[in-house]
């Protein structure tokens, strides 16, 4: 077990089901991998902690889910994309952006994202065609975002609670979050306490920064009677390889690649997700023009 995993939880009713990550070493390693700003670093990590989240309704380890966050603010776009195998990546356009804090004195997340937009969410579960769903952005704090997006795309009662806590030298402190959802068969005091106890609950980066576990997290949310069902790791990796970037240089066609071989004596491309270097030899961007098919 790694230090970041989620667990999956429920009431003995099998009415209430939950979902909580410990995400911390996930956002740690992005923020270093990107260089983000603090508010960058929360906004970034939130949507990868959710991605983490959704990894659970993966059933095998090469169907991925995709999550686009598209607002009008200064980060520009979000994305992550994360595995049934628990591999977790992610990129925001702008990483370096600074606004002063929101009137609770925390990172203004929502302004950051904006407050104009949409939510993307598209699950690849092998089948002909992906599951695609959006909805407009809420606030764009990202919690009541994704608390919207249950509700209305995949019409089901949840309630998410999701925080990344940043030092002042930048670095990630912790990072974590929780999805709890009512399933039909839900009576009405259990959606009450389930409220209740949501709204109760302290944010749940502290919660994780003084020692709190995932299952910790679910039994403040569904109460005593919790079951916890299963525990996945989730870790930061990235699928790129020189291969890969390969594959992309042929797509620029032949004209192309005779022009980068002779104009320049190596061409780098650098993969937007972990932001590695791969560098290209004349003789390699030769030999791939060679290969280009127009």
């Amino acid at each position: 077990m790694t230090d970041d995993y989620v667990a999956t939880g429920t009431t003995r009713s099998g009415h209430i089901v939950g979902y909580a990550a410990r995400s911390t070493s996930l956002v740690r390693t992005l923020q270093v991998r990107h260089n983000t700003w603090p508010v960058a670093s929360a906004a970034l990590g939130r949507v990868a902690t959710m991605g983490a989240i959704m990894t659970v309704g993966l059933k095998r380890d090469d169907h991925q889910v995709t999550i686009q966050v598209r607002g009008d603010g200064p980060l520009g776009n979000i994305l992550v994309v994360a595995t049934g195998r628990g591999d977790v990546r992610g990129m925001v356009d702008e990483p370096r952006v600074e606004l002063e804090l929101n009137a609770f004195g925390k990172l203004n997340v929502g302004m950051a994202v904006g407050r104009e937009g949409s939510l993307y969410v598209t699950k690849d579960l092998g089948l002909k065609e992906p599951y695609r769903g959006s909805v407009p952005l809420v606030s764009g704090e990202i919690g009541e975002d994704f608390t919207y997006y249950y509700a209305v795309s995949e019409q089901t009662p949840s309630a998410v609670s999701v925080g990344v806590l940043v030092d002042r030298d930048y670095t990630v402190i912790s990072a974590g979050g929780i999805l709890v959802q009512a399933l039909p068969d839900a009576e009405e005091d259990e959606l009450r306490a389930l409220e209740d106890a949501m709204a109760r609950m302290p944010n749940v980066s502290s919660l994780i920064r003084d020692g709190a576990t995932p299952e910790d997290l679910l039994k403040m949310a569904c109460g005593s009677d919790l079951q916890v069902l299963d525990q996945k790791p989730i870790q930061f990796q990235c699928t790129c390889s020189k291969e890969r970037l390969s594959r992309v240089l042929l797509s620029l066609g032949r004209e192309e690649l005779k022009k980068l071989a002779v104009e320049q004596d190596s061409t780098e491309l650098v993969c937007h997700f972990c932001v590695t270097a791969y560098h290209f030899s004349r003789e390699e961007i030769v030999s791939l023009h060679e290969l280009a098919k127009y």
